[in-house]
């Protein structure tokens, strides 16, 4: 038995850590270094005892916990010993951000407290970590031997108990940032309990996972990568490779080559080293395997196991094929999280791109052909964060794993995983917004007479085309000395609705485009806007206030910032990781997909241009809401989009109520990021809603010197605008 921690616990493990947290972060890289690497040679030095202990308290056979767990363990360790050393270096200008919450499941006890606790500890934060209430004897292990290496006190710390601990170190007020592997529905609790907190997160959560068999594929190795794709760790893999999807001119070859390897496959006792699938953690997962199986059965696909009996003590299930299951099945969808294959066929490449994408999540793909131009067409087109070309499952310290859509966010592993562990300090820093002059909705009547006023109210900007708002209402813009200078539409619920399908019928050719191509429009975009400069210099003076030079400086600021995004737009690349194979992991930097961007209050022109422009220059479309005080800059601007070859639906600017839309764009669930810069109570509403289909958010609620070149542009917008793909690529015969 062990302890069942409650909020005393996790307030003196808090607290310890916080103790610790400054002598830690204030030691050389080198010192933090030196323990990192004395912690690789700890589990180095003690494998075998790891080994053991991770299979007895997880049930796997004990040939992947000494082969694969206790080594990958080892690898992180000593990976992250060199991200400590290179830290002030390589991530200059950065910090650590304190006391770091995690919880980390059951199914890679060990691995995944090495994941989580190397980066951590590199950049120099202090950790709180909480274990699986199946699986927590590793954890206490390592714990006790890393004090026995020389670990300071306080700076990992260790707590056991179930969701109850795991809730209370989430909800605790000096934890920093929360880490979390585990389901999706867990996730969605995380994300709405830390709306508005400012804890940084990151979520690795569930998969559906497609293993794509093209007409020409080594089906030899197609069924032992299928073997080590679904009944590796008894099919309880967050990335298991789950559906089969394959070609229909090969399918019943395979199916029978598959049926005859299922057939020798060994269940039984984990320890034993013949063993090929261990027990299933618990019964209470072994029972929703059942479940989901009986399920799978009555929608009618066709289930097939081999002819032996799993033994009947403990929590054994055999491998399990379905055949004939269609795409919309519960089996097809819902993560079984056991020994359980679930096959569907395709005729085409574009049939076979639209079935792995059938699913909200996106962690992992596994495609097989000898063509490796097929190969690389298809691996871009796939909603996962990690593919693997004729191999699965390959995962290394050097290479940051993570998801897509509703398998969460934030990466583990080499430079992307350790940006995790630290800030610099821009987002979210300074003075909330306080009170400021806002468009006046629904207004009094007012002459257009009165003054030689003449009636002008901006439309929105959908689809590459000006539009009237749906609710048919406007909202009047005022001076600093309350003058009326125009009207902007009210947009609502169905003007975002129209805006993210145009956004996403632009989505696709944009995405594509070269970046040479979007860097052309962005520089033809800032050679439109400088010729217009003094119209625009005086449209902000109007709303703003202050001297001509005020308005002229804020213009010409953003014309350079239009040409910053344009020198990125073909210079953001992904790099080739070192991993230990033969052949290379391509870290792809790829676009989100459609972006929403919540513009701030001041800089009205340049605030806009500074959150669309880095979305865009890296193929996202957006849809913009912009000041809602002072939107008559954006709505002056989309009449320099018009002429500056942009395509239609690549911006969207929808005026209004800026909380109101920002809600319901977060709310969205085809709106796939969203960066916000408002409230405090905005940015709390913008995260919480966000949980609907864990889209990635952005948000401030302090204030911005967007003039400011070192927190105003630059690598954190673009880290922010792209996710990272890498793709496994194995070489030679």
């Amino acid at each position: 038995k062990v302890t069942q921690g409650g909020a005393k616990d996790v307030d003196g493990a808090v607290a310890a850590a916080r103790k610790a947290f400054p002598g830690w972060s204030r030691l050389s890289p080198h010192a933090r270094a030196r323990h990192l690497y004395a912690l690789a040679r700890m589990v180095q030095k003690h494998s075998r005892l790891f080994a053991v202990v991770e299979t007895m308290d997880n049930g796997k056979p004990i040939r992947e916990t000494r082969d694969l767990d206790v080594p990958l363990v080892a690898r992180h360790f000593h990976h992250h010993a060199g991200w400590a050393q290179l830290r002030d270096t390589e991530f200059a200008g950065y910090e650590p951000l304190g006391v770091i919450g995690q919880i980390i499941p059951w199914n890679f006890p060990l691995l995944m407290l090495a994941w989580k606790v190397a980066p951590a500890l590199a950049a120099g934060n202090t950790v709180v970590l909480k274990p699986a209430e199946f699986t927590p004897l590793s954890a206490l292990l390592f714990a006790e031997l890393a004090h026995q290496a020389g670990l300071p006190p306080g700076v990992l710390n260790i707590l056991t108990g179930d969701g109850a601990t795991g809730a209370a170190l989430v909800d605790h007020p000096r934890v920093d940032k929360i880490a979390f592997t585990g389901s999706t529905e867990v996730g969605r609790i995380i994300r709405k309990a830390t709306a508005g907190s400012g804890k940084k997160l990151s979520l690795e959560l569930g998969g559906k996972s497609p293993f794509i068999v093209y007409q020409d594929a080594d089906l030899d190795g197609v069924v032992e990568g299928v073997v080590d794709a679904i009944w590796f760790n008894q099919g309880q893999v967050c990335c298991a490779g789950s559906r089969l999807l394959v070609h229909e001119g090969i399918a019943d070859t395979l199916y029978a080559k598959l049926k005859a390897r299922m057939e020798k496959l060994r269940v039984g006792p984990p320890l034993d080293k013949a063993v090929d699938m261990g027990a299933i953690v618990a019964p209470v997962q072994l029972d929703r395997i059942r479940r989901l199986v009986r399920k799978g059965k009555d929608e009618g696909a066709v289930m097939w196991q081999p002819s032996w009996a799993v033994p009947k003590e403990g929590c054994f299930y055999p491998p399990t094929l379905f055949t004939d299951v269609f795409p919309s099945s519960t089996i097809a969808q819902v993560e079984i999280f056991g020994p359980v294959l679930v096959s569907m066929t395709f005729r085409t490449p574009d049939e076979s791109v639209a079935l792995a994408n059938n699913t909200p999540f996106g962690l992992a793909a596994s495609l097989w052909t000898e063509n490796i131009n097929l190969a690389l067409d298809i691996a871009p087109k796939l909603k996962a964060g990690v593919v693997w070309v004729n191999a699965t499952n390959l995962f290394d310290a050097a290479s940051g794993f993570g998801g897509y859509r509703e398998s969460g966010f934030g990466r583990e592993g080499g430079r992307e995983g350790m940006w995790e562990y630290l800030a610099r300090g821009e987002m979210g820093e300074g003075r909330g917004e306080k009170g400021r002059p806002t468009a006046i909705s629904h207004p009094p009547r007012i002459s257009p007479l009165a003054d030689g006023w003449i009636d002008r109210t901006a439309k929105l900007f959908i689809g590459g085309r000006q539009a009237r708002p749906d609710s048919g209402y406007s909202r009047v813009v005022l001076s600093p000395k309350g003058r009326v200078l125009g009207e902007v539409g009210e947009g609502n619920r169905k003007d975002i609705r129209n805006a993210v399908e145009a956004a996403h019928a632009a989505g696709n050719g944009w995405a594509r485009s070269t970046g040479h191509l979007r860097a052309q429009i962005l520089y033809y975009i800032g050679e439109n806007l400088d010729a217009r400069s003094d119209d625009f210099a005086r449209r902000l003076v109007s709303m703003r206030g202050g001297s001509a030079r005020d308005g002229r400086r804020e213009v010409e600021a953003t014309v350079r910032r239009l040409f910053t995004y344009a020198a990125w737009a073909d210079k953001w690349d992904g790099a080739v990781h070192n991993v230990p194979i033969r052949g290379v992991a391509l870290a792809m930097h790829e676009p989100i997909g459609v972006a929403g961007a919540v513009c701030p209050s001041e800089a009205p022109l340049l605030g806009f241009v500074s959150l669309v422009a880095p979305l865009i220059a890296t193929g996202n479309t957006v849809i913009a809401i912009p000041s809602e005080a002072h939107p008559l800059a954006a709505t002056d601007l989309y009449q320099v989009l018009e002429t500056s070859d942009l395509p239609g639906g690549v911006v969207n600017i929808v005026t209004g109520a800026r909380d109101v839309l920002a809600k319901t764009l977060a709310e969205h669930d085809d709106v796939e990021a969203l960066w916000y810069v408002g409230s405090a109570e905005g940015v709390k509403a913008v995260e919480f809603a966000s949980a609907s289909n864990m889209k990635r958010t952005w948000c401030s609620s302090g204030r911005r010197d967007w003039f400011d070149e070192a927190g105003g542009e630059g690598r954190h917008f673009l880290r922010e605008a792209v996710q990272v793909k890498n793709v496994w690529i194995p070489y030679g015969e």
